[in-house]
């Protein structure tokens, strides 16, 4: 059932992302063919790092713990990469970010209901 879940919500992601990049009106662009290439590679490398280093801890600690590790991560993860592309990107491509970002937050809050 879970895995029934998470592949209706990527397929829904997918699309969802699609509708709001042609809502908005946005080009998707990557940051590594701007200037905050090197910002973007050694912060997502930091922040898998610590969260890797961290994750023996969290399992240990229960169902509970684990879901808000993953929020906490999702919410570092996406808000880095909206900052960098916010700055970066000359385009709305930031507030697709942060729409995904509130509705992955609530996806891993609410996907014990869901299950």
């Amino acid at each position: 059932m879970l895995i029934v879940v998470l592949t209706l919500s990527l397929l829904l992601f997918i699309a969802l992302e699609k509708l709001i990049n042609k809502l908005l009106g946005v080009e998707k662009k990557k940051i590594s063919t701007t200037s905050g290439k090197n910002i973007d590679r050694r912060g997502r490398i930091i922040l898998a790092v610590i969260f890797l280093c961290t994750l023996p801890f969290v399992i240990t600690k229960g169902i509970n713990s684990n879901k808000w590790y993953w929020i906490v991560y999702l919410i570092l993860l996406l808000g880095f990469q909206a900052i960098l592309e916010w700055k970066h990107l000359n385009s709305k491509q930031y507030v697709s970010t942060l729409i995904f970002l509130i509705l992955g937050v609530m996806l891993i809050f609410f996907i014990a209901y869901l299950i």
